[in-house]
This record gives C-alpha cells, sequence and structure tokens, in this order.
C-alpha cells in the first residue's frame, strides 16, 4: 500500500507543544522560533480539518481532538526515537574486516573466538578481499594486507605492522625431498594470486632460481590442500601452515626464511574504539605467534 505523505514538522510541533505545555519550550526543544511552530502547527490543523489547541495564544489547551491525537503521536516519535538508537547502536557494533580467503580460513578464524571473548559485544563481519573485485577496501573497517615495504599512512588508512611473512617449500610427508637438488619441476605447486611464490623463495633462500612446471591452482587454499593430498610441493607462508607442520601433516624439510612481504592491519582513521581493540588483539595474537628458524 502507498504511504501517503507526512507532515513531519508540523506533527514533531504539535507534539513537542501539547507535551511540554508551552510553544516556546516546543521552540528550544526544536530549535526553531516560536513563530515557526505556531505556524507548523496551523499547518497540521488545516491538513486534518480539527482544531488541536483552543484558548489565548499565550496559553493555549489542548482540544478533544489534540488530547486524544497526542498520546498515539508521542508513541509513535518514541518508536521511531528507538529505531533510530537501535540501528545506531548496531552499526557501532559492527565490525568489517577485509583480509585474503587463506589468511582468513587459516589464521583469523581458528583465533578469532579469543577476541569474541574479550569484546562479546562487537559483531565481526568478514569478508574474503580475493573473491570478488566489487569488493573496495573503503568499505572495511580495517582490511589486512599483504604489502612489501609498508608505510605507515597509504591514501586515507593508517597502517599497523603485524608480522613479516616467512616462506618455505611444504609437502605430505611421504612425499621425500631433502635439498633443493630434489625439487623437480612437474612436481612445484604454484597459485595464480601469487606466481612469483617459488622465485621469491629461492631469491630468499639465496639458491638458484627454479622453473616451476608444476599444476597451478585458483587460490592459496588449494594449493595448501594439493600439497597436502600429495600431489606436489608448494611454496606456503609459516602463519598459514605452522599448525600442519607441528602436527605432522606436512613436511617443511628446508625450513622457512624470511620473505620481502609483511601483514599490515589497514584501517580507516580516525579510528574509533572498536577499531582499536580489534587492532591491538591483532597485534598480540602475531606478537604471540611462534616463528621457525631459518633453515
Amino acid at each position: 500500500m502507498k504511504r501517503r505523505p507526512i507532515p513531519l514538522n508540523a506533527l514533531r510541533s504539535f507534539e513537542a507543544a501539547a507535551r511540554l505545555g508551552r510553544m516556546s519550550a516546543a521552540a528550544e526543544e526544536l530549535s526553531v522560533t516560536h513563530g515557526a511552530i505556531s505556524r507548523q502547527i496551523k499547518h497540521l490543523e488545516a491538513i486534518l480539518g480539527v482544531a488541536l489547541f483552543a484558548g489565548p495564544r499565550t496559553k493555549p489547551r489542548l482540544t478533544l481532538a489534540g488530547q486524544a491525537f497526542l498520546p498515539s503521536l508521542s508513541s509513535a516519535f518514541d518508536q521511531i526515537e528507538t529505531a533510530v538508537q537501535t540501528a545506531m547502536r548496531a552499526q557501532d557494533e559492527v565490525l568489517d574486516i577485509g583480509c585474503l580467503s587463506t589468511f582468513l580460513m587459516r589464521w583469523l578464524i581458528p583465533r578469532l573466538h579469543r577476541f569474541r571473548d574479550l569484546h562479546p559485544g562487537i559483531d565481526v563481519r568478514l569478508s574474503a578481499t580475493d573473491y570478488s573485485a566489487n569488493l573496495k577496501s573503503e568499505r572495511f573497517d580495517i582490511e589486512i594486507a599483504v604489502e612489501e615495504s609498508p608505510r605507515p599512512e597509504r591514501g586515507e588508512r593508517r597502517g599497523r605492522l603485524l608480522f613479516q611473512e616467512w616462506l618455505g617449500p611444504v609437502t605430505r610427508p611421504d612425499v621425500a625431498f631433502r635439498s633443493a637438488g630434489d625439487l623437480s619441476p612437474s612436481l612445484l605447486l604454484q597459485t595464480k594470486t601469487r606466481m612469483n611464490a617459488w622465485s621469491m623463495w629461492s631469491a630468499a633462500a639465496c639458491i638458484p632460481a627454479i622453473d616451476p612446471a608444476g599444476a597451478v591452482f585458483e587460490h592459496y587454499y588449494y594449493t595448501l590442500e594439493a600439497a597436502g593430498a600429495g600431489l606436489g610441493i608448494c611454496i606456503a607462508p609459516w602463519h598459514l601452515v605452522m599448525n600442519d607442520v607441528e602436527a605432522g601433516r606436512l613436511a617443511a624439510p628446508l625450513g622457512f626464511v624470511k620473505s620481502d612481504y609483511c601483514y599490515v592491519a589497514r584501517t580507516r582513521m580516525p579510528a574509533n574504539p572498536k577499531i582499536e581493540r580489534f587492532c591491538e588483539w591483532l597485534a598480540e595474537e602475531a606478537t604471540g605467534m611462534a616463528f621457525p628458524a631459518s633453515a
């Protein structure tokens, strides 16, 4: 059903004047003049076709129609105010986080329960930034990004360094290799989103460049699953595979070396308290993470 236009200013003026008992008090509450209140009430009376106030202008009193109208109108404005406050609180309690999908699945989500235990009132909403080109960084309160030489500020977003990345070749334990010379090109898996992983690792490990010729997967998560299934060897960041390596599900005979990349939490400026709390928690989680010794 189509709604008829509602004279909200006139309704607000009448409700305030009737509730407070004086037009001057209504004018003060609504930050308008006494004359503006009077004109809005006359406009409302003309629309309704009934008088809402009677008596002298200096001390008007509600008519029967005005008395009948006031309770429902006040209740309606109370409901509107409640709805507005609820919407504002809901927005305040939502924290939009964007990050790469594999980082989301393997690092952030397994730790997130600790943040929720500390801050149960903050609703964390997660999005994978590598699945949709329509997701712009501006929509996130915090975007966890992978950067070379991160700057404290980039555009309108401030950055907080979380940790430097460590890389190393991993595979299922029964796919044996003991040295870089054992890395057969046909077994070297790749990821479309990071085709330079093998060259970055070989440069950091100070070994001759390797030309991988193994299967190529769309996302890092698929590549890690393929390595775990024994389909080959992939270059993996330590923070994504440390649990699997420590549990013996993956082997990393050549260890890990520092790469040129760092993980950075980029936030809106100015940051609000919920953003600061999440960034502080991220930093604590990163600080508490055990890093490997280089091979």
